[in-house]
Formats: structure tokens, C-alpha cells, sequence
């Protein structure tokens, strides 16, 4: 069908265009309010469907919606998806030639984009707004909104100039998107662009369909390879770490293990970056080895696991970074390990942020909040919702939930730790690191212990009873609680004000006991594939994955990521039909007037050809 110029209500276009029956949660408050030309700051996690929130009203608004993208590479995918569908959808970046920008500048200026993507350096050139006032601009949609909080996780100053879109066009509505915000990033948004008129939308964070698990670091290269090939064997995630090396060797490893897995981060050629990002976006079960440069506005909806092997600086990036698995509403897991060293270097990093010291206080502050999730006995979707300022029962379906760890009284050890770091600074005026101190604790002969005659003191091996491993989570829990700190290049550690009260007696120290086992065993959970077509009869799986194999050819042969054509869940809901006819195809969610045209006959001709039960 041709691309339809404009629809008269929101309603027509979710089901013509998208062939969706009904908005889910705000949507539709919200894409009325910006229908209706006023303003709108809407937060609302991944997968959450913000998307339509601006797409929509671009599509009953007269003129163009002007969407600020941050990342160049992904607008492509996002325009083929958008175009799939009927919508005439175009962008501008420095990725194009003179003649394509022409192509598309044209198209504006005649009124025949509905949609027309822009990064924000691009947004902030006067020559850009000038040319934006020869066409008709129907609304600007700021997403990854979050982008403007100078403290936030993925902060860009260009972001700082939209600012000015108030002032030069007030009659446009403006919708702010973040799929995560505190209550302070959420303030700073507001302000930072001129919104303080505007409606806020805060949907649930919660993402049920996660399975929130931290475990402690024990060779983690092992831990991880050992978590994918048991419970995602094929499937395709993400991977965080750090450092750039970090990330090469990570992905080495896994490779040498047999796994599809590919580094990205800063350091690498931008062709191959863009390669390395197309073919996770275009083929099956590829893992991405990252820094956090990878990530923000992936739109691939079958990503089944993030796991993180260093800790992350702050909740908000953990949580942006988890929201990438799962987009399609089926299980997905979070999965993160972390050790004392990342504490320890954590630490050290924020004492040597070039920052002041509000700055540094606020990087403390976000640690103190991720060093809380990691270490609470209680259910990690609650200490997660409670981050940004919301609340909600035990989920049962985190690590904390399906097997509580238990809480031991760890006063008497800690009062040992502490007087061992008092004894060496007082009698010696000497300062270590963990390891040292677990050394003279556990009595354990070294030569650097033998050196400094520290087999004498009198906490010497009064930690016998405690294994090592046993001791460094001591440590961590320490720090994490406030009754440590590390000092200088190497991590030594101090005291703080908190520990008086414990040496003293007057304050006891609980402690988390680890589980010694993971949470959940692959059979279990089962594959991600399993899993999406659990509630299939053994005929509809089978039509279902001959679907896939059907999607999976048509990607490649368009050369588009095969959620482009179908997403998973409308092909599980096409198997479970089994429609026989055009008009049983109409109204399966997912499949509006484009592309039933598009791909209706072959998808009969799928259905036609499976075993009939």
C-alpha cells in the first residue's frame, strides 16, 4: 500500500500502520497531549514502547516530526523499520553523500516525510534550523532524553543546545523520552530544556520478564562462559566490561571457547565498529563484548542476556544497560559478577576524577547505590524500583528471591580487620592493601609478611577460622557499608568515622552469605527459544520455527535485521492461529496494512505448507 500522508486519529494509525489494537499503559494520554500540541517528559523503560509516543502523532500532526537520535549508526535500522511498515521516514547525518541529502531535503521541504531523524550536532547547527524553517515541523522528539544530565551515564553536550528549541519554534510540541531517570536526572532534564510546562508521564521501570542475578567473582572469564553456554547457548547478548582490554581479551576468550563473540568499544576503526554492530542487529545468536560506547538506542528486541563482569559506576547506567535484553517482553536475563578489586578500583577511579568535589560526591554517591544492590538480602527489584523513586513487592524472580541468602553476624571479624589496619598504622605507621591484611589474618607465612615482621602483631592468624575467599567478601561488604576506605595508587585501606563504633562495640556488622551454586540450572529455564513457545502445542512450535527459518531468509535476502520483518511474538501468534486467509491475517498483532501486502501470501504459504495436527 502507499504510504498514507496523515490519519485523523492516533487509533487509525496503531492499527493501520503498526496493527496494534490498543495502546499499552500512557501511550495514549500521551500522544494525545502532544497530538493536542503541548509538551511532554515521559519516562518509561525499554521495550516500554516509547517509540510510538512521538511516531504516532508525527503521523495525525500536519508537517514533519523532527526525531533527535544520539547515535548516526543505528538511523538507518531505524528508518528500514519505519519504512517497512508504510511510514515515510528519512534522517540526516554525515553518513550521507551530497546527493542523498539532497534526496531527503527535498522530500521535506515538499512535505512528504512524516518522520525525519537528526542527531543532536546536527540539530545544533544554525544552518540545520534554518533549513528546518522552510518545512513544516509537526513535532521534536528528544530521545534518550537522559543524554542532557551533565551527571548522568551517557551525558553529550549538544544535548545542552535543544534547549533553544523553546525559543525558536514555541508553537511545536516537544516530547522528552528516557528509558531511565532519578528523580534529580528527571529535575535536570526539565530544566535543562525549557519543559517546566510540560506533562510528566512515569510509567513502571519494573521489567518483569528479567531475571535480576549478581554472583561473586571467582575467575570471571570462566564464571561467563559457563553461564552462556549453559542457559543461552544461541542466543544473542551483550557483554560489559571497563576497559578496552578487557573487552579484546573477553571476547578472544569466548571466541576460543567456541562462541560467535565480537569486541566493540572506542578504540576500534568506526567501519568496524559499524560492521560489528550491523551483524549483531542482522544475525543470530551474536554476543557483543562492550564498553558502554555500545548500546544506547540498539532496538533489537531478542537480545536475551547483558551480563556485566565489572561493576558498573552507577544503577542508572546498570539499569539502561540490563533494559537491552528482553525488548520483546520474553525471559531475559540481567546477569552481573563482582569482587572486591572492583570496589577497590571503583574507588580509586572517583579520587582521581578530575571532577570537583561535588562531582566526586555525586560519582560516591552512585556507587554507594550500586554497591546496595549488590549487597542487599532482600529482592533486587525492589532495591532497583526503589532507585528511581518506586516501590513494589518481592518479585520472585531475582537471586535474592528464589534462594535468600542467608545473614550472618560479622561484627567480631570485622572488629578483627579493623584493629589489624589500626595496630599496622599506629606501631608501624604502614597501610595495605586487602590481600596483605587477609594474609596477617589468616596467619599466612609470605615473604612480604616475613619482611616487615609481621607475624608478631597480635592479630596475627586470629583469622584462621575464615577461608580467604571468606575474608575478601568481608572486605567488600565493609567497604560497601561504609566501614572502609581505600587510599592512594594502590588501594591501601583507612577507617572511616562509622568504624569507631564498631571497634568500640557499639554497633554490630551483618553480613550476606553467597550462595555457592547458580540460581537457576538451563534445564530449569530452559532455551530462550523454549521459552517463547512454551504455551505452542508441539504442530505450532514446529510451524513456529519454520516461520523463523521463513524471516530469517527474507532479512538477509533485504538485507534488514529480521525483527524488521516480524518480531518474534507475531510470528508466535501467527503459529498459534494457523490463518487459512487474508482476512485471518488482519488484526494478528503486528501485521498492519503494508506489511500484510508485503508478506501476507507468503506467510499463508508458510502455514500451507506445515503438517496439519
Amino acid at each position: 500500500m502507499p504510504a498514507t500522508r496523515k490519519f485523523v486519529t492516533a487509533a487509525e494509525a496503531l492499527q493501520t500502520v503498526f496493527g496494534y489494537d490498543s495502546f499499552r499503559g500512557d501511550q495514549a494520554e500521551i500522544i494525545a497531549q502532544v497530538v493536542h500540541g503541548k509538551d511532554a517528559v515521559v519516562l518509561m523503560p525499554t521495550g516500554g514502547g516509547k517509540s510510538l509516543c512521538y511516531q504516532i502523532p508525527s503521523l495525525v500532526r500536519e508537517g514533519t516530526g523532527i526525531v533527535v537520535s544520539p547515535l548516526i549508526a543505528l538511523m538507518q535500522d531505524q528508518v528500514d523499520a519505519l519504512t517497512a511498515v508504510g511510514v515515510r521516514a528519512a534522517f540526516l547525518n554525515s553518513s550521507q553523500d551530497a546527493a542523498a541529502r539532497g534526496r531527503v531535503e527535498r522530500d521535506y521541504l515538499s512535505g512528504d516525510l512524516d518522520l525525519l531523524y537528526v542527531a543532536p550536532e546536527r540539530l545544533s547547527s544554525e544552518a540545520t534550523k534554518r533549513f528546518l524553517d522552510q518545512g513544516t515541523i509537526a513535532l521534536f522528539a528528544i530521545d534518550e532524553a537522559h543524554c542532557v544530565s551533565q551527571w548522568g551515564h551517557d551525558f553529550r553536550p549538544d544535548y545542552l543546545a535543544l534547549s533553544e528549541l523553546a525559543d525558536r519554534w514555541p508553537d511545536v510540541p516537544r516530547i522528552a523520552l528516557t528509558a531511565t531517570a532519578t528523580d534529580a536526572t528527571h529535575q535536570e532534564i526539565t530544566t535543562r530544556l525549557q519543559m517546566g510546562d510540560a506533562k510528566h508521564f512515569v510509567a513502571s521501570f519494573d521489567r518483569p520478564n528479567i531475571q535480576y542475578r549478581i554472583v561473586g567473582k571467582n575467575e570471571v572469564r570462566k564464571q561467563l562462559l559457563s553461564f552462556i553456554k549453559t542457559e543461552h547457548p544461541s542466543d544473542a547478548g551483550i557483554v560489559y566490561a571497563l576497559s578496552r582490554k578487557t573487552v579484546d581479551q573477553t571476547a578472544e576468550f569466548l571466541r576460543q571457547n567456541g562462541l560467535n563473540a565480537l569486541p566493540y568499544h572506542a578504540g576500534l576503526d568506526a567501519g568496524l565498529r559499524a560492521r560489528t554492530q550491523s551483524r549483531f542487529l542482522r544475525e543470530e545468536g551474536v554476543i557483543i563484548v562492550a564498553t558502554i560506547a555500545f548500546g544506547m538506542g540498539i532496538d533489537k528486541p531478542d537480545v536475551r542476556f547483558v551480563a556485566h563482569i565489572d561493576l558498573p559506576k552507577s544503577v542508572e547506567g546498570y539499569y539502561q544497560e540490563t533494559g537491552r535484553a528482553g525488548r520483546d517482553g520474553a525471559p531475559a536475563d540481567a546477569w552481573l559478577a563482582y569482587g572486591l578489586a572492583d570496589v577497590v578500583q571503583q574507588r580509586r577511579m572517583i579520587d582521581e576524577s578530575p571532577g570537583d568535589l561535588s562531582h566526586r560526591r555525586k560519582l560516591s554517591a552512585h556507587l554507594d547505590a550500586m554497591l546496595a544492590l549488590c549487597e542487599t538480602v532482600h529482592c533486587r527489584r525492589v532495591n532497583l524500583l526503589r532507585y528511581f523513586g518506586q516501590t513494589s513487592e518481592p518479585c520472585g524472580n531475582c537471586d535474592t528471591c528464589l534462594e535468600p541468602p542467608a545473614a550472618w553476624d560479622g561484627t567480631v571479624p570485622a572488629q578483627k580487620l579493623l584493629s589489624t589496619i589500626v595496630r599496622l598504622l599506629r606501631e608501624r605507621n604502614q597501610k595495605f592493601g586487602a590481600g596483605h591484611l587477609i594474609d596477617i589474618l589468616r596467619g599466612k607465612e609470605t615473604p612480604r609478611a616475613t619482611q616487615h615482621g609481621h607475624n608478631a602483631l597480635k592479630t596475627w592468624g586470629i583469622g584462621a577460622d575464615l577461608s580467604d575467599q571468606q575474608w575478601r567478601g568481608v572486605v567488600r561488604q565493609m567497604l560497601a557499608q561504609g566501614f572502609l576506605a581505600t587510599s592512594g595508587e594502590y588501594g591501601t585501606l583507612i577507617l572511616t568515622d562509622a568504624a569507631a563504633e564498631v571497634l568500640g562495640g557499639g554497633r554490630s556488622v551483618q553480613l550476606r552469605t553467597e550462595p555457592d551454586r547458580p540460581v537457576r540450572s538451563a534445564a530449569a529455564r530452559g532455551s530462550s527459544k523454549k521459552a517463547a513457545a512454551a504455551d505452542l502445542s508441539p504442530d505450532q512450535a514446529a510451524l513456529f520455527e519454520a516461520l523463523r527459518t521463513w524471516r530469517s531468509a527474507q532479512s538477509r535476502e533485504q538485507g534488514v535485521p529480521a525483527y524488521i520483518v516480524f518480531g518474534d511474538a507475531t510470528l508466535l501468534a501467527v503459529a498459534a492461529a494457523k490463518p487459512a486467509s487474508m482476512s485471518d491475517l488482519d488484526g494478528i498483532t503486528g501485521i498492519g496494512a503494508k506489511k500484510l501486502e508485503a508478506y501476507g501470501a507468503a506467510l499463508l504459504e508458510v502455514v500451507g505448507a506445515a503438517p496439519a495436527s
